[in-house]
């Protein structure tokens, strides 16, 4: 708040300075110290005084926090006005123009939606009924033993956040003493909301950069160190920031590990059927590990494979080993939801359920998913086939045809990442990773520049 100069004559300056001397300071000091008012009041005198009212905000305590190491990016990424600029930090769909993209079949089932007149009345605290059966057999199977036999308790929430931050409520409530163990890297909220709900977690070996790879043994030597009945956290598919997943052979000794070690997995799906085309190829680890008879949380959302990303809608799912387990676990899922958010939206269940209840609407998804899929795919191939090509190292760059999903991990370090964004206008994450969701093949060859001057120029 800015000051106004003033001056005051006797008897109002002598009540001003008589209040000063109480407050233990002189006016100027009052004046700058944050948070302190000038009050005007008229004394019997007839003469006005001048008063200094000491009012220290009671958020004087509260520190500015940090940027939000991902959504900061798109922030920076506006405020840029080079043309060149590219912006490959947020995991969000572009078209090849490098424009959002609606689904078809969202504008048919939401122009569906308009048509019967849906009203817009609260949701019971599990949410839309339709939502939850679609989404539980979409992960699992239609025909799923565990389905049939009412096993799996599904609460829709605030997509795969909410689902995640729900779940580590019920952890930490039900599991006080177990702790998450988590891959490192993550996805860059993982720590957050574990950390929020007050679960301990640690890190297990996941990316080797000698490879660019997948580092199997320390992760199975870490997973197998782990305290018995620890929880551990998982990618179902596309691992976010990596693009690396374990081949299925390598999924059925992680589940061999988990097994037996007691251990509760915890699969985050943010990408089923997003990251191969297909939603049966991407349910693969879950469904293995459901297969074997284990109890199984599972968060999933529909921000990507329907680019539902502002409507907030996901599910957690818990398998259990009994009906009546199932339903215990549901009820006190719903407790902790009721206090945190009540109940969750209904726009985004709604199209869920009626793209996925609908044979002709579920189809057309299905074909849209492959296209999406499949145009990332091409810019991955695109872009590998242009570092070749420019980079006369012989650095071999075939790992990035080994990922899979929107994302790549490129290798590089956060100096080589801040030269991407200063020289390049290149806006991505600091630990190297970039959305290849973001780019189009005709900018695949000037990011092949980018990356190529920041790894062998920057150290």
């Amino acid at each position: 708040m800015a000051s106004a100069a003033f001056s005051v004559s006797s008897p109002a300056a002598s009540a001003v300075a008589a209040r000063s001397k109480v407050l233990g300071r002189g006016v100027n000091q009052g004046r700058r110290r944050t948070g302190c008012r000038v009050g005007i009041t008229r004394k019997n005198f007839g003469r006005v005084m001048m008063a200094l009212a000491v009012d220290v905000s009671r958020f004087e305590g509260v520190p500015m926090a940090p940027p939000d190491p991902i959504l900061g990016v798109s922030e920076a990424f506006k405020a840029d006005k080079n043309d060149l600029k590219l912006n490959l930090g947020v995991g969000a769909y572009r078209t090849e123009e490098l424009q959002p993209y609606v689904l078809n079949v969202v504008k048919k089932a939401e122009k569906l939606m308009l048509e019967k007149g849906d009203n817009k009345e609260y949701l019971p605290i599990e949410g839309l009924a339709a939502f939850n059966k679609a989404t539980a057999e979409l992960l699992l199977g239609a025909d799923n033993p565990v389905i049939k036999q009412g096993l799996v308790a599904t609460i829709q929430s605030l997509s795969g956040t909410g689902s995640l931050r729900l779940a580590a409520a019920f952890m930490q409530r039900y599991f006080p003493e177990a702790k998450v163990i988590i891959s490192s890297p993550t996805w860059g909220n993982h720590k957050n909301i574990f950390n929020d709900a007050r679960v301990p977690w640690s890190e297990y070996r996941y990316y080797d950069p000698k490879t660019v790879g997948l580092d199997f043994e320390g992760m199975i030597a870490d997973i197998e160190a782990a305290p018995e009945g620890s929880f551990v956290l998982l990618h179902g598919c596309a691992h976010n920031p990596t693009g690396i997943d374990p081949t299925p052979e390598q999924w059925e000794k992680i589940a061999d590990v988990i097994q037996e070690k007691k251990h509760m997995p915890f699969f985050d799906v943010a990408y089923q059927g997003f990251a191969s085309g297909s939603l049966d190829e991407d349910a693969f680890s879950v469904r293995l590990f459901v297969k074997r008879g284990m109890e199984v949380f599972v968060a999933q959302s529909y921000s990507k494979n329907l680019g539902l990303y502002s409507e907030r809608i996901g599910a957690i799912n818990v398998v259990c080993s009994a009906p009546d387990v199932a339903d215990r676990v549901k009820s006190q899922l719903k407790r902790l939801a009721r206090p945190m958010y009540s109940n969750p939206p209904i726009h985004g269940a709604r199209i869920v359920a009626n793209v996925v209840g609908d044979p002709t609407m579920f189809g057309e998804w299905k074909q849209e998913m492959e296209e999406m899929a499949g145009r990332i795919k091409n810019v991955r191939q695109k872009l590998y086939d242009s570092l070749s090509a420019k980079d006369q190292s012989g650095k071999d760059w075939s790992f990035i045809l080994r990922q899979i999903g929107m994302f790549s991990y490129t290798g590089l370090n956060k100096a080589q990442s801040d030269n991407m964004t200063d020289k390049w206008h290149v806006y991505m994450t600091k630990d190297g990773r970039i959305s290849l969701a973001g780019l189009s093949l005709a900018k695949c060859d000037y990011l092949a520049d980018a990356i190529i001057d920041s790894f062998h120029n920057v150290k």
